[in-house]
Order: structure tokens, then sequence, then C-alpha cells
């Protein structure tokens, strides 16, 4: 697991899909999926972000989203998670910085009863 970064205040309310890799929040900064991680043994998803300006480029599809099992919008829910356009909730594993890029970590833990 991850060690936790020093915090850098609230989370994103919300971060919808661009293109595949990008996500843009409510405050109209961009987000890159550094890490995507699928982890069989766990059926769980890992979710690597980071804030930073990328250049402008068409939008692209909207199925590599879906095929990743990501979702298109994902919006801040109450107890340190995001609820995805699927209603999938995701839990907020860090928020925090690194050097001055602001990191965020979201993991969907399978339970087995989805």
């Amino acid at each position: 697991m991850a060690e936790a970064s020093p915090p850098v205040g609230s989370p994103p309310r919300c971060l919808w899909y661009r293109r595949p890799g990008i996500y843009e929040d409510d405050k109209g900064r961009t987000w890159v999926m550094a890490v995507l991680h699928f982890l069989q043994h766990e059926a769980g998803i890992t979710v690597h972000m980071l804030q930073m300006a990328v250049h402008p480029q068409m939008l692209r599809s909207q199925t590599c989203a879906f095929m990743s099992g990501l979702p298109l919008k994902w919006e801040l829910y109450p107890g340190r998670k995001y609820q995805g356009t699927d209603s999938r909730l995701w839990d907020i594993v860090d928020h925090g910085q690194i050097n001055s890029t602001e990191r965020l970590i979201l993991t969907y833990p399978s339970t087995g009863d989805d």
C-alpha cells in the first residue's frame, strides 16, 4: 500500500472523464492517470492520479473508460469515498502532495457481492 502523503485540503468534488487517462475536476484542473492496477486475486482496481496540466487535444471516444472498468464521472461521497456513474463506491486511499504535485489514489475493493 502507498505511504500517505501530506494533506492538501479537500479532494475534488467531481472528476469527469475527458479522454483515455485524463480526468477533469470541478475547478477545471486536469488529472492524469499515472498508474492503474487490476488486482486479479482480490478482483479490485487501484487508480493513482496526479493533478497536472496537459496539452489540449481532441476528445476521444468514451469506450476506453468503460473498457478499463473506470466510471465516466466520480462524485465525492461521505466517508472518504467517491461514487462512480455506475453507483459503485471507491475508497480514497490517499489525497496529498508529492513535491509540488497533488496526488489522488482511489481503490475499488471488490468484496465479491457486487
